[in-house]
């Protein structure tokens, strides 16, 4: 996009901050890619005014829109996004003095949706896991609000041409001048397929050798689609990765200009997004880290004196609630926890003691404290040593059968004792150990102190 300044007296300034939409830079990426032979550039959208490469498509769309008579004056824009084509939608609108309505769905973060409504926009969240033609879809709520309002217009992302235009005509030539045509290879996350098609197509004109690359996720239709002409639903589930895949096949991709897709998963992309903060010191979005995963995915691909250029979309501020933070991933069990002997895992329950029973008291008891303690198994102790076990599941079963075992001594229902290993164990050892049949073991911490380690222990940490 051709930069506009204003002079007066040697003062320099732009009309407004649509003006600045563009002439992003290209950053060379070192730690993450240094066992790749190539040259990785990133074409950091981040500094465009609304943090993301959808400014310009934004942008491209009203202003066509406008052209074509399709919106008025004081009239509503309302669009299904992800979060960042309505950002852009947002300054546009602004500028132009235009209300916007956003639908997204309810798997965006938080600091998406707090951001829209921030800059003045309605925000409407509707479920993720539904199909796209179910009228509870962000695609079908979208379109029953642009019908249902008067005096508005349904940008529809997806289908609208001006957004494989913007990048035809902005992106494209911009990554262009600035590799001075050396560009080999140019990777992106698609999902409406705007940007690979637009710069893709414009890159394709000046060299016809230079690869467009296409990053999906599990779940979406994009790769499978492209390889085999079939659309197959068996490939759409839901998934994490935010801004990339599709469970439909919007107009604006350009299949014919691309050349391969490299399928990222969730966990890749989302560690990847926080690396690229860390040892890049680029503070990107979700859809950033899936395509610079998959750029070390393909680094087979690459060889000495490729040029490849990867577009990283948003900023990281969209993600703080998220990929950023430490809780959220290590419930998705996204986190290398490092974990390495039995020790480790019995600190994961911090200052939580090992509950027992002894051997004479009744069922009851034991069954009483499983639910207070929310656990599934309870070593037994006789003569102040370790008897055996309790587990809930061989338990409810046996009272089920004989409600009159809840008076029974423990003695009389307790298994064999659980392995006991030493605190240095390491996992694979304990794992040998747990089975079926053995659904934990006992950590020896010395002292005549002990621990349990059970088989849900093992999946989290692994």
């Amino acid at each position: 996009m051709l930069t506009l300044y204003r002079k007066i007296d040697s003062m320099k300034y732009y009309n407004n901050v649509l003006e600045t939409i563009g002439n992003t830079p290209l950053i060379k990426i070192n730690s993450l890619c240094k066992d790749i032979k190539a040259t990785v550039l990133a074409k950091v959208e981040t500094t465009n005014p609304g943090n993301s490469v959808k400014d310009r498509m934004a942008l491209k769309m009203v202003e066509d829109a406008e052209a074509q008579g399709l919106i008025k004056p004081g009239g509503t824009v309302i669009e299904g996004t992800s979060g960042n084509t309505g950002m852009g939608l947002a300054l546009a609108c602004i500028a132009k003095g235009y209300k916007l309505v956003c639908v997204l769905s309810d798997k965006q973060s938080k600091e998406k949706m707090d951001i829209l409504r921030a800059v003045g926009a309605e925000v409407v969240v509707c479920p993720t896991n539904v199909e796209p033609e179910d009228p509870r879809s962000y695609y079908s709520v979208s379109k029953r609000l642009a019908e249902e309002t008067p005096n508005s217009w349904y940008v529809n992302q997806y289908d609208n041409p001006s957004n494989a235009i913007a990048h035809y005509e902005q992106t494209g030539p911009e990554i262009w001048e600035q590799t001075e045509g050396k560009i080999t290879h140019f990777v992106v996350g698609v999902g409406t397929g705007g940007t690979i098609s637009g710069v893709g197509k414009y890159l394709k004109e000046q060299n016809s050798e230079v690869k467009n690359l296409g990053i999906d996720t599990y779940g979406s239709v994009f790769k499978k689609y492209h390889e085999t002409g079939i659309f197959d639903e068996n490939e759409i589930y839901p998934y994490i990765t935010e801004g990339i895949g599709e469970d439909i096949l919007p107009k604006n991709v350009d299949f014919s200009v691309i050349d391969h897709f490299e399928k990222v998963t969730d966990k890749d992309a989302a560690i990847y997004t926080r690396r690229l903060a860390r040892e890049e010191g680029i503070f990107v979005g979700n859809s950033a880290g899936a395509a610079i995963a998959g750029v070390i995915q393909m680094k087979d691909q690459f060889k000495e004196g490729d040029v490849v250029v990867v577009l990283f979309h948003d900023h990281g501020s969209r993600y703080v609630g998220k990929m950023f933070n430490d809780d959220w991933m290590r419930e998705r069990g996204f986190l290398d926890e490092g974990f390495k002997n039995a020790r480790e895992l019995v600190d994961q329950h911090g200052d939580k003691g090992l509950v027992m029973c002894g051997s004479e008291e009744l069922v009851s008891h034991a069954v009483a404290k499983m639910k207070d303690y929310n656990i599934s198994q309870i070593p037994v102790t006789k003569d102040g040593a370790i008897a055996g076990y309790v587990d809930d599941t061989r338990l409810y079963q046996q009272i089920i059968e004989n409600p009159s075992m809840m008076d029974a001594p423990l003695a009389s229902v307790m298994l064999d004792p659980l392995p006991v290993v030493d605190a240095t164990a390491k996992i694979e050892e304990i794992s040998a150990k747990v089975s079926k049949e053995t659904p934990a073991v006992l950590v020896d911490l010395g002292n005549g102190k002990f621990h349990i380690v059970t088989r849900h222990d093992l999946i989290s940490a692994i």
